[in-house]
């Protein structure tokens, strides 16, 4: 038999070599790729996943996936609760990720009772990932808020995303200052340090961790901590994660 018939023996399983055409669920859902690729449209746009990336999606987004070179992926639901950042979250490789969900695939859960503990454990990684370090809470006026949401992952200059969303900096700006009691600019550190901190807990090293949050070695990625903190920078080379989350919480 071919690996392609092979694949078809259990149906209610196919889904994990094959892929499967668009829908969308009730819950939070993760796709982990175990193994080769997959080529997904989520939302109407085009993403591709190597072996060991994961993507955490929001309730209710629609999603098609064709897994190719002789790959593998699972696709476990989340708690409600257990809701990604943003509607669409491209998590990448996540060590801490890869554990759970090797040891999902070794011991096969296949009833409700057997599947619990394992969500419960997936549930508890993701948002242990995603606990902020330093307070960024989100502006209420919509334009200002879908900045907010693109300024934490963009590169983009404040200029650039203002002209995006058909505003002004200075508008923006004071947005930012009367809803969020940040400056953009401060808010903006603290998400990009959020992300850093995310990476750490993930199992990533310093260096991983500053690129992932928009840093340019990992010396960058700790100024900008000892700024945010006033933490001194052998404290936090040592184990900055440990360090940052022995502070007081940020104001």
């Amino acid at each position: 038999m071919t690996p392609d018939q092979l694949c078809r023996i259990v149906p209610e399983n196919s889904v994990r070599f094959l892929g499967h055409d668009t829908h969308e669920h009730d819950v939070p859902h993760l796709i982990h790729v175990v193994s080769g690729a997959a080529e997904l449209v989520v939302d109407g746009r085009e993403v591709t996943l190597g072996a060991r990336h994961n993507l955490w999606l929001a309730p209710h987004v629609p999603h098609s996936m064709r897994i190719r070179d002789g790959g593998m992926a699972l696709g476990p639901m989340l708690s409600p609760d257990t809701r990604p950042p943003e509607r669409v979250h491209l998590l990448g490789a996540v060590p801490a990720v890869t554990r759970v969900m090797m040891t999902v695939l070794g011991a096969a859960p296949a009833t409700p009772e057997q599947i619990a503990p394992f969500r419960e454990v997936l549930d508890s990684v993701l948002g242990e990932l995603y606990r902020p370090g330093f307070p960024v809470p989100l502006p209420e006026h919509p334009a200002a808020r879908a900045i907010a949401r693109e300024a934490g992952v963009s590169g983009a200059t404040l200029d650039e995303l203002a002209r995006r969303h058909h505003t002004s900096v200075r508008h923006v700006q004071r947005l930012f200052a009367e809803q969020t009691g940040l400056s953009f600019t401060r808010w903006r550190t603290r998400a990009r340090l959020n992300t850093a901190l995310a990476r750490l807990r993930a199992g990533y090293g310093l260096t991983e961790a500053a690129r992932a949050a928009g840093y340019l070695s990992r010396s960058g990625l700790l100024r900008a901590l000892r700024r945010e903190t006033g933490l001194p920078e052998h404290l936090l080379a040592a184990d900055p994660l440990a360090a940052v989350e022995a502070r007081r919480p940020a104001a």
